[in-house]
This record gives structure tokens, sequence and C-alpha cells, in this order.
């Protein structure tokens, strides 16, 4: 039976008891895929993707009072799942030297070294020298003397990125897996009181989230996705990044339509801050592991309690319970250690486990969690409250695998990436990027902030 993406979208849509006759307003035009996969990593992006938007729509409705369709093509979501993009015609390496996969005495493990103190330690662990110049051909030598799982362990242990590749048998039986398996979608809970704040009425050439206001407190993809989807949308966000740690090259994609400022939470002074820029926000987002801004106090619960009504949005590897809530992780990492890899290489006859074509977990939890911060400010609208929005790579994987499976294709869309790239104003150099994949029939959808290096603007709202 064919996969309806109407119906996984219904489903989503519905059961956050959002109005039926919106679902009328979308239009999703179909098309050969351009990814590889025996998975529905097309209908995953163009569904996570079209709930967001659809959620735009019904803001813009609410705040107009007028409705408008919303179109996501197939092949514009997939494109926009893939992150492509060039800067001054150059395409940046999505991966360091050492970073991918490696085979043990007993199977294999996925290393993620995209930052220097995550290589480092590596490298350490495994008796080799710190730095950039060792190769990859000596972590591979020294990786022939581990078992798969005891050097997952230990690599944990010290706070490294390293999953060993599972099938869904072995992560299916383990006592993680059950507890994060028990968890919906993603979760939405009104955790304290708070006057009900409706959503202002605008004029009709406003985009959705006009005036709202965003603290983007996230690094690498899919916090950083989520909001830049809200600035398409018209949100006010800004991207706080700190002084002291690294980032990828991504960040050129995804800061488009932010504000982007520099923030030391270590700090008395970052700590104030950022507390006065959430003062006159509506939605906070962040990316820290579950419990990790209760100690500079950043909770939920603190800041439902001083400053009633803000949306909370929190995102994680592998969810907030569990004994991996706290472990460190990235998409390719949770693909690997909860079966993705190892199954993906038995569908498409891969001698070696075989990552999904793109990073589709990150994707897809970074639009539910446009979706869902959505959602609150509707809610808060309704009934008043502050909100806690809870997202993990995880619960998307999960979700993910319960769309079912496809054949592995032979052959695939032959529609070349680069001729659906757009230019973008950029403070990073000359910026190649593709375009939000939700287009809608009376307002815009594209960021108009220009996408700029961290700490070019001060940590306080423009007025």
């Amino acid at each position: 039976m064919t996969l309806s993406v109407e119906s996984i979208i219904e489903e989503i849509w519905l059961d956050q008891q959002l109005p039926r006759q919106a679902l009328s307003h979308l239009s999703l035009p179909q098309g050969r895929s351009i990814l590889a996969s025996s998975f529905h990593v097309g209908e995953a992006a163009q569904s996570s993707i079209a709930v967001a938007a659809l959620a735009a729509a019904e803001i813009w409705h609410i705040r107009t009072g007028a409705r408008q369709d919303v179109t996501v093509a197939r092949l514009d979501a997939e494109y926009e799942c893939t992150g492509y993009f060039t800067i001054d015609g150059r395409t940046p390496d999505a991966w360091a030297k050492i970073s991918g996969l490696y085979a043990c005495k007993d199977g294999h493990v996925r290393i993620h070294a995209n930052f220097d103190r995550h290589r480092d330690g590596v490298l350490k662990l495994l008796g080799l020298s710190e730095g950039p110049e060792t190769e990859k051909a000596e972590v591979e030598a020294a990786l022939l003397a581990w078992n798969a799982d005891a050097f997952e362990t230990e690599a944990a242990s010290n706070g490294l990125v390293v999953s060993k590749v599972r099938s869904f048998a072995e992560w299916d039986a383990s006592a993680s897996a059950r507890e994060i398996a028990a968890l919906p979608l993603f979760s939405i809970s009104k955790i304290s009181d708070a006057p009900v704040k409706p959503l202002e009425a605008m004029g009709e050439d406003r985009r959705p989230l006009h005036g709202i206001k965003i603290v983007d407190l996230t690094r690498i993809l899919a916090g950083p996705v989520c909001g830049r989807t809200l600035a398409c949308y018209g949100a006010d966000v800004m991207l706080v990044n700190s002084p002291t740690l690294p980032n990828i090259e991504h960040i050129i994609d995804t800061s488009r339509g932010k504000f982007s400022s520099l923030i030391d939470l270590e700090t008395r002074q970052g700590k104030a801050g950022l507390r006065q820029l959430l003062n006159d926000s509506d939605i906070f987002i962040q990316g820290y592991r579950p419990g990790g801004l209760s100690n500079l106090s950043f909770s939920p619960e603190e800041l439902a309690r001083d400053l009633p009504g803000l949306i909370y949005v929190s995102l994680s590897a592998y969810s907030h319970q569990g004994d991996w809530a706290n472990r460190r992780g990235f998409d390719s990492l949770v693909q690997t250690a909860m079966g993705f890899n190892h199954s993906e290489a038995e569908a498409a006859g891969s001698g070696r486990p075989k990552a999904m074509p793109v990073q589709i977990l990150d994707y897809a939890s970074g639009f539910f969690m446009a979706f869902a911060a959505q959602v609150a400010l509707l809610k808060r609208a309704e009934e008043g409250g502050s909100w806690h929005v809870q997202v993990s790579l995880a619960q998307s994987a999960y979700w993910l695998r319960s769309l079912g499976r496809t054949t592995f294709p032979e052959n695939i869309n032959d529609a070349k990436i680069e001729e659906a790239l757009q230019s973008y104003a950029s403070g990073f150099g000359d910026l190649r990027a593709l375009p939000h994949a939700a287009k809608f029939s009376r307002s815009k959808s594209e960021c108009t902030q220009a996408s700029v290096p961290p700490g070019t603007h001060l940590p306080v709202w423009p007025s």
C-alpha cells in the first residue's frame, strides 16, 4: 500500500486538536524522489515541513481573518533537507577528517569529530597523537583492537560522541529503547499558569509570525533549522552563540533570517544579558542536554516562574528520560545507534553499514520544533499559560520508523540541485542556498535578515 503524506500530516495535525478545515488549504505536489533510501525519507521531509507551514498559515488566519493556501512540493522538501549550500563558490565539507564509520574487532562504530575537543578526545582514547595531523588510517588501525560496545561505552564516559552500529533488534532489546519508544512524537505541556496573550491582529501584507520574538540558543542543525524556519514565517530571531564554543560551517546557511549575538553564560553579565533578551521574548529554543541549563538558572520551571507566558522549546538527542538522556548525540550517531544504518545496508545490499541519504532526523526534528512552538503560541492565545515543548532526534527516529519501509530504489531523480540554489544576503560571503520548501499563496516564506557571523549584533532586540 502506498504511503499517504496527507494521512501522515492529518494525524499530526488533528492530534493537536487543530481545525480540520485548515488541511483543505494544503497542496502536496509529488514526484520521484532524489533520495535513495529504504525509509520514507522524502515523505518525512515533506510532511514535517508541511505541518510547520500549515501552523503558520493558521496563525496568519487568526491574525488577519483570511485564509491562504500552503504548497510543499516533494522535490523542494527533499532539496531543503540536503542542507546544500555554497559560499564564494565553495561547497563546505560536511565532515571532519576522522569523522565517519570504522570497523572494530566485532562490529562497527561511527565517530563524530567535527569539533576539535571531540576529535582530540577520541585520539587520546585510542592512544594517538591529538590534533589535525593524525590520519584516518591511524584511527582505523587503532580501532581494530577494540570491541565496538566497549569503545562506545568508554567514549560516552569521556563525553565523546561515538555510536556502535546496532540492528533494530539489538536496539529494541535495550532498556533505553523501551523508555524512548513509549514517548509521543513530541510533547507540548502547560507547566504553569499565565494570562492569556492573544495573537495581535495585523494586515494581510504581514507574514504569519510578525512581531513574535524568539531566542535561539542552539547549534548544529535541528535547533538552527527550527529558528530559521520561524524566521521565514516572519519572527524576529536572535541567535545566541557562546564566545568560547566553535561552530560548524553550516551556521552560514542556518543563520539566514536571524540576528546574531554572543553571550557567555558562564559569566554573571552573560546570564543577565540572556535574561533581558528573554524578558521581551515569546519563545526560547535551546539544545542543551536535559537539565543542562538548570545549573545556569535557565530551567523551564524557573523561567515560567519569572517570565510567565514564555514558550520554552527543548531539543535533545535521546529524549529527556532513560539511561541515554544525558548522552551526547547528533543525527548521524542516533541513526547508527538505533539501527537505521544496519537496516539501510541490508536493504541496499551493502556489506558495510549505510547512512540515510540526508540528516533527516535533524531536519524533521527542526520542523517539528517549529510546528510545536507555533501550536504553543495558539494555546497561549486561547488559554494562557507557560508552555514546554520537548523534541528529540530519537523520538523523530521512531516516527520515521513507524512510516514503514520501501524497496531500496535502483533509480532516482537526476534533477540538479545547483539549479535550485538562490542567492542570499550574507556577511560570510557570496551565499547560494536552498529556499524554504513551503510556499504561501498570500504571504512570503523567505528570510529577510542577512546571514551574519556570530557577534554581529548586540544581544538586545532592535527597536
